[in-house]
């Protein structure tokens, strides 16, 4: 039997997108097995979530770590323990050190309800409350990589939706994460077919593995 792909989830709050990644694996759309949602807020709804679906959890927090960058360094322990494929940042709201960004390049994903480049920065609603004051008339979500630059990482997989007149940040906000638990579950499957191909900044999905890709051309 192929290993599935093995998840950390990074999550701060109520964990939806967490969830939606469950129901994806439950469901047969997501060929992978989460064995991590690690948080830095204690008492969240994502550490539950974990919990009862029998998940191991790791919450690492600032004050107990004695400072900021004993806590950087715990969680990027706790990730390289966990031995996983990929790292998932699904509403995980503590930017990660350059070491633990560099031992998971290409490997670890952030999801941003905006359309990046556009309103980079900040968690919701701060990014549907800058889209409405500039007057846009679509929004929606990117799943990008993770690089030292916030929230300026290669490009995966976008999602739109239209901002209509009578929006709020909310309503805005909750019409972008229905998205957000469609795109999110969609590219971590890519990466768990090897269907994902990054040069540079830009990326590709292919119609099949990269290695059978490679292994094409060679011949």
């Amino acid at each position: 039997m192929t290993r599935r792909l093995g998840l950390a989830v990074l999550a701060s709050g109520r964990g939806s997108n967490l969830q939606a990644i469950l129901d994806s694996i439950d469901s047969g759309r997501l060929d992978a097995q989460v064995a991590l949602v690690l948080s830095n807020t204690p008492r969240c709804l994502a550490l539950d979530r974990a919990s009862e679906a029998g998940i191991p959890t790791c919450c690492i927090t600032r004050k107990a770590s004695g400072g900021r960058a004993s806590q950087l360094a715990r969680i990027h322990d706790a990730l390289v323990e966990a031995d996983v494929d990929l790292v998932v940042n699904a509403g995980f709201n503590l930017i990660l050190s350059s070491a633990t960004v560099e031992h998971f390049r290409n490997r670890m994903l952030n999801i941003h309800p905006s359309l990046l480049p556009a309103f980079a920065g900040g968690m919701a609603p701060k990014p549907q409350r800058d889209a409405l004051e500039h007057g846009v008339k679509v929004s929606g979500c990117t799943v990008h990589l993770v690089t030292d630059e916030l929230d300026a990482g290669p490009i995966l997989a976008q999602a739109t939706v239209p901002v209509l007149d009578d929006d709020t940040p909310d309503t805005l906000a909750s019409r972008i994460l229905v998205e957000e638990h469609k795109t999110l579950p969609k590219v971590i499957q890519w990466f768990a077919e090897g269907r994902v191909l990054i040069q540079g900044r830009r990326t590709y999905i292919l119609p099949e593995p990269v290695q059978q890709q490679t292994a094409r051309v060679a011949g």
